[in-house]
C-alpha cells in the first residue's frame, strides 16, 4: 500500500501509550465484551483511561505479570476480548510462559498492549528498555506483532487488533512522538506502507524511527539521493512482498527500528531478503547491548538511532551496492 506523506516541521507530538488508552476507552463504548486487565501500572500504560469509564470491566491484577497473562487467557476462553496491559519488558519477559503456553498455544483471543518499549522509556535505565520483546513475541506461533509509529496508527491497529481472532502483541512507546497520518489514514495488519517513493535505496522502519526515517530522506534528497520509506508497522505477519520488492527496485536497504537488529525488524528484513531481494542491508538499531539511564533524545543519538545515523547507513548501502 502507498500513503505518501512528508514529514510536517512542528508536526503534534503524542505518545503512542496515551492513543492507546483513549482507543481503548472508545472500543469498550462500543463492544461490552471488551475487558481490560493491568498490572498496577494503570496510570502509565494509560488503561486507566478505561478503567475510570468502566470500573466493571477493568482488573488491576497487581505486581504480578504471570496471573495477569493467565487470567487474560482466561477471559478469552469465555468470550471477552481482553486488552491486557503492563510495560514491555515485564510482558514479554516476566510473563514470557503464560503467553506462550496460556495465550499462544491455544490461540486464545487476548491483546498485550506492552507499554514503555525500548530505549526512549529514557530515565528507567537498561532494566526497563526492553530492547529485546519484538524478537521474543515473532518467535511465537499464533502471534501477530504491531509496532505502530504515531498516535494515529495506534488508535488504527487498536481497533484491528479487537477485530482480530487471535493473540496480538501491540507494542507502545511511553515519549510521544510526531504525528504522521490523517485521520483517514487506512491501517491494515500485515501490510507495510510507502510512505516516500525512492528508486537509490530503501529505508524499512518501524514505531519511533518511522519519523527518523524521513528525516533522513530529505537529507539524502538535499544530497542528490532518492531514499524509499517503508513503513513496517506489521513484523508479524511480516509483509515480504513490499519489503522485497521495494528492495529490488532500489538495490540497497536499511532497516532501523528502537530495538535490537537480532530478532526485530532487522532480522525480519534480512530474512526477507535472504530468500527473495538479495541485496546490501544495514541494520540500524542496539547491537546486541542493554540500553542505560538518559533522556530518549540522548539515548537516540549514544545508540546510533537517529536520521543521521540512517543517512550514513543509506550511503553505506548504496555503496557496497556498486561492488
Amino acid at each position: 500500500m502507498k500513503y505518501l506523506i512528508k514529514l510536517q516541521d512542528g508536526a503534534k507530538k503524542v505518545a503512542t501509550r496515551d492513543a492507546y488508552g483513549e482507543a481503548l476507552a472508545e472500543l469498550g463504548r462500543e463492544n461490552p465484551n471488551v475487558v481490560a486487565l493491568d498490572a498496577d501500572l494503570s496510570k502509565s500504560t494509560k488503561t486507566a483511561v478505561f478503567g475510570k469509564a468502566f470500573p466493571e470491566r477493568f482488573f488491576n491484577m497487581g505486581i504480578a505479570e504471570a496471573n495477569l497473562m493467565a487470567t487474560a487467557a482466561g477471559l478469552a476462553a469465555a468470550g471477552k476480548v481482553p486488552f491486557a496491559s503492563t510495560f514491555a519488558v515485564f510482558a514479554t519477559g516476566r510473563a514470557f510462559d503464560q503467553v506462550r503456553n496460556s495465550i499462544c498455544y491455544p490461540r486464545l483471543n487476548v491483546k498485550i498492549g506492552a507499554s514503555h518499549a525500548g530505549l526512549t522509556v529514557g530515565e528507567d535505565g537498561g532494566s526497563h528498555q526492553s530492547v529485546e520483546d519484538i524478537a521474543l513475541m515473532r518467535v511465537l506461533p499464533n502471534m501477530t506483532v504491531l509496532v505502530p509509529a504515531d498516535g494515529t496508527e495506534t488508535r488504527a491497529a487498536v481497533r484491528a487488533a479487537a477485530a482480530l481472532n487471535g493473540p496480538v502483541y501491540l507494542r507502545l512507546g511511553r515519549a510521544g512522538v510526531p504525528t504522521l497520518f490523517n485521520p483517514d489514514y487506512g491501517f491494515r495488519v500485515g501490510e507495510a506502507v510507502i510512505l516516500r517513493e525512492g528508486r537509490d535505496v530503501s529505508l524499512f522502519a518501524c514505531g519511533v524511527m518511522v519519523a527518523e526515517a524521513l528525516r533522513a530522506a530529505d537529507e539524502l534528497a538535499a544530497e542528490g539521493l532518492e531514499a524509499e520509506v517503508v513503513n513496517v508497522s506489521t513484523l508479524k505477519p511480516f509483509d515480504s512482498r513490499t519489503v522485497a520488492d521495494s528492495a529490488r527496485k532500489t538495490g540497497a536497504a536499511v532497516s532501523a527500528e528502537e530495538h535490537s537488529i537480532i530478532g526485530g525488524l532487522g532480522g525480519a528484513v534480512a530474512e526477507c531478503l535472504g530468500e527473495h531481494a538479495p541485496v546490501p542491508l544495514v541494520r540500524v538499531g542496539l547491537r546486541d547491548t542493554f540500553g542505560e539511564s538518559g533522556t530518549p533524545d540522548e539515548l537516540l543519538k549514544a545508540y546510533g538511532l537517529t536520521a543521521a545515523d540512517i543517512v550514513r547507513s543509506a550511503k553505506e548501502a548504496v555503496q557496497r551496492k556498486g561492488k
